[in-house]
């Protein structure tokens, strides 16, 4: 769980929303606003705002280097939501969860404890009914409930709620489960079964249940075998033993091994063949460090194979952002935190770039002309990722403007700011080359109606425009709509716009009265096929 929703779910008053400075524009009274840079966009409806807050992890706008503070619009938008129309509010959480769109899965928990605390009974019955879908790991049960315990609403419902995500599980799950994710962030097991007074169904249950709470079982109990696997992990110092239960039971996890056996190279080794794919990605450095990762090693060999399989990239909803977060950490060969180093393998960095693109899913070729104009202002480049700190919003935008023509014929992609010029960049480069290419790019104020009039002078034919901006445009004589429409007047080509968002901010610069206009939030690994599609 992310310290965001740590703080947030300990303290978790719904925080005031800000409401933005307005000036009437004739005709544009209702749907136009100052955005945080003094320049006037659109605001998006609340459901707008509750996609971004899904895609993005909150409803802050873009936090930038050097800035103490970021304006905060608050949960409340949420909650709104929730009490519009819970249902959809919940079905929203549920698909961005389960289709892996949103690079963490942290708010569509959060959507769902608020939909169960502030929603009707309908959106309560549907919010716990979709709980063992969206938090599918014990951390994520954790978050939930911490809401839940933070607002103080422990009521029948909840406790219903919370024990089937207990009790529907298999007992071999469960054991997993409950082994796994013993506690995260101040909160284990044993708080949540004696809290939810979660009565169990059978006798292998209710022994797991009081291992879980008290550390012991009975003589003759009878359990999953994991957990006998996990008691002898604990009390052998015999490596063959440990390689044996590891190599024997493929649900043993990192988290289960003895914190003295996690840098042995030849258990790691063998961890490697049941380590799910985030898991595998999280430890490549330590993999490496320690010797796993090396030259003609099985280790290598097992890693790559991992990195490769298309089939569980989508199966385990390992998402882009996920995979280019890693591809730069690992190519920096230190970790954030702490002091292990590591020499990167090339192998696995080609690995992790083609598997980038791969986690976009199929996207449909399409013989439309693209315009691609990525946001390369001074916002862009300071402002960080949420809850990916070793990378900025440009350099995201790079990529997802190549990820957008990776498998199209006729495309254009230029980077603007009070300018904008053609960069040199095409689908065969690496994230590397594309990133840098991006970060050279000369910085200033930002003009989003740069592509649109930019293509009308220099007759580039376009039948849909993706402009990848922040939203926080000031400079300018012309609005972004404005523009589109002039393009099309004056081309005759009925030309498209999508608008990805890369700040969860209320502003956009999509006209929501344009049908051709369309607002995407943030870094959707469904963005490229929403796209060919329109």
């Amino acid at each position: 769980m992310s310290s965001t929703y740590a703080d947030f779910a300990s303290n978790l008053s719904p925080t005031k929303t800000v409401t933005p400075q307005t000036r009437a524009i004739p005709g544009r009274e209702a749907e136009m606003s100052r955005n945080n840079a003094g320049g006037f966009t659109f605001v998006l409806d609340s459901w707008g705002v509750y996609d971004r807050f899904l895609m993005l992890g909150s409803e802050s706008a873009g936090y930038y280097v050097g800035k103490k503070e970021t304006t905060k619009i608050g949960f409340d938008n949420a909650i709104k939501c929730i009490k519009e129309d819970g249902l959809r509010a919940v079905m929203r959480a549920v698909e961005y969860s389960i289709a892996g769109r949103a690079p963490k899965n942290d708010p569509a928990v959060v959507a769902l404890a608020l939909a169960a605390v502030y929603g009707n009974e309908a959106t309560v019955a549907a919010a716990y009914e979709a709980l063992p879908r969206v938090a599918r790991t014990g951390t994520w049960l954790f978050l939930f409930v911490s809401i839940l315990d933070s607002l103080g609403k422990w009521n029948a419902a909840a406790k219903r709620g919370v024990a089937k995500w207990y009790t529907t599980k298999s007992v071999d799950r469960l054991a997993v489960q409950l082994l796994k994710y013993q506690s995260r962030n101040g909160w284990a097991h044993r708080d949540v079964l004696r809290l939810a007074h979660v009565k169990p169904t059978s006798d292998v249950q209710s022994n797991l249940f009081r291992y879980s709470i008290k550390g012991e079982l009975e003589l003759g109990s009878m359990v999953p075998p994991i957990l006998i696997d996990f008691e002898m992990l604990k009390r052998t110092d015999n490596k063959k033993e440990v390689l044996r239960i590891v190599q024997d039971n493929s649900d043993i996890s990192w988290e289960m091994l003895p914190t003295q056996w996690l840098k042995d190279q030849d258990i790691l080794s063998a961890l490697v063949k049941n380590m799910g794919l985030t898991a595998t990605i999280r430890k490549l450095g330590i993999l490496t460090a320690n010797g796993v990762i090396a030259p003609m090693s099985q280790g290598s060999k097992d890693v790559i194979a991992k990195l490769s399989d298309v089939e569980q990239l989508t199966k385990q909803r390992v998402h882009p952002i996920t995979l280019l977060q890693a591809f730069k950490q690992y190519g920096v060969g230190h970790g954030e935190k702490g002091s292990t180093v590591w020499k990167a393998d090339q192998r696995v960095l080609d690995a992790l770039d083609t598997a980038f693109y791969a986690a976009f899913g199929t996207i449909e070729k399409t013989d439309d002309d693209y315009f691609i104009g990525v946001d390369c202002s001074g916002s862009m480049g300071g402002a960080k990722v949420n809850g990916s700190p070793n990378l900025t919003a440009i350099e995201v935008a790079g990529v997802m403007a190549l990820a957008v023509v990776k498998n199209q014929k006729n495309f254009w992609i230029g980077g603007f700011n009070s300018q904008m010029g053609e960069l040199k960049i095409s689908p065969s480069m690496r994230l590397d080359q594309v990133t840098k290419t991006m970060l050279a790019f000369r910085w200033g104020s930002t003009d989003c109606s740069l592509p649109f009039t930019h293509a009308l002078q220099h007759n580039i034919g376009a039948d849909k425009f993706v402009v990848i901006t922040d939203n926080e445009t000031y400079a300018g004589r012309i609005q972004p709509s404005e523009a589109l429409r002039n393009y099309r007047a004056k081309t005759g080509r009925g030309a498209k716009s999508v608008v990805i968002g890369t700040s969860v901010s209320e502003f956009t610069i999509a006209d929501p009265k344009d049908a051709g206009m369309l607002d995407l939030a943030g870094f959707d690994s469904a963005g490229p096929q929403l796209i060919a599609q329109l």
